[in-house]
């Protein structure tokens, strides 16, 4: 109810909400009191099949008792827990509240568990069985949506088991990304290209680095024009983790493999996000995290 500028759906839910207990009381108070005609032999006169009567027999007070103590319950639910709009309830409850205890809990009860591998380094908890099963159970309930289940990525999310890391693939560099998460911001660059022409010049000269196919003939004329892509990706395009711009050199294509693909990356930009887990994991939880995404791509230091 906090997300409405105004207080009417706040009170109309309020209204709502007591108008139909009030309702059922007044239901119950009117069919407590009525009774239906009925003749000597204690029937409403209404018959079924030939031979069902309805008989004319109060309700049971066992019956009334329960409907009137859940009328009574209700009112005291909703006196000390929200439900009547935007008012909290005098026990001032909340789900908001009741995770942030949960997690509070499984903080103190996992503490013991992390602290094993907390002063251990990233080689060696990579090598600890026990500890890569947590940082599975980490990666695939916060990373997997983007990286995959296997961390193998897709089209536009990096692949982690591979060797190729956009800003270096050392441990205590996972683990920066992990914690601070990144934003990867490639600007349109045709204008500081020049032509489509040289757009697609440059594109072959990008695919020759690598030894991909491409026009020689073009590519010749595109290497004088990388100058403009040079400044972050490097003389010969071979990256630079410092700015996370990709190595052009090899054969991994983060956002498509052929020509036209790096045309339209030349024409439009790319903005990739990595969003970042601190505050959503413990410090802790980020080293063993970080370990198991090293461990993919790295052997580890297995303990005697």
């Amino acid at each position: 109810m906090s997300d409405f500028f105004s207080d009417f759906w706040s009170n109309y839910v309020a209204l709502a909400t007591l108008g139909s207990i009030l309702l059922c009381a007044l239901l119950l108070w009117v069919v407590a009191r009525s009774s239906a005609p009925s003749g000597s032999d204690n029937t409403t006169g209404h018959v079924w099949d030939e031979d069902l009567r309805e008989a004319n027999n109060p309700m049971p007070r066992w019956w009334i008792g329960l409907f009137v103590i859940t009328i009574v319950f209700g009112l005291a639910y909703l006196v000390a827990y929200p439900g009547l709009g935007s008012y909290k309830g005098e026990l001032a409850w909340s789900t908001a509240d009741e995770y942030a205890k949960d997690q509070a809990r499984a903080k103190r009860e996992l503490e013991p568990v992390y602290a094993a591998y907390a002063a251990m380094p990233a080689e060696r908890v990579a090598g600890e069985p026990a500890a890569m099963a947590i940082g599975e159970r980490l990666f695939l309930n916060n990373c997997a949506q983007c990286h995959g289940s296997d961390a193998r990525g897709s089209k536009g999310f990096p692949n982690l088991a591979d060797s190729d890391w956009l800003h270096g693939g050392m441990p205590d560099k996972i683990k920066e990304s992990i914690t601070g998460g990144r934003t990867g911001v490639m600007p349109p660059m045709a204008a500081a290209v020049g032509t489509p022409e040289d757009v697609k010049n440059v594109a072959n000269y990008v695919l020759s680095l690598s030894g991909s196919p491409h026009d020689s003939v073009r590519a010749g004329l595109g290497k004088s024009k990388f100058s403009a892509c040079a400044a972050c990706h490097g003389i010969g395009g071979v990256g630079n983790p410092a700015m996370g711009a990709p190595n052009l050199a090899d054969k991994v294509w983060l956002h498509g493999y052929g020509q036209e693909a790096i045309i339209s990356i030349i024409n439009t930009g790319r903005t990739n996000q990595m969003p970042a887990q601190q505050g959503r994991l413990t410090e802790a939880q980020i080293h063993v995290l970080a370990s198991y995404v090293w461990g993919l791509s790295n052997k580890a230091v297995v303990t005697p």
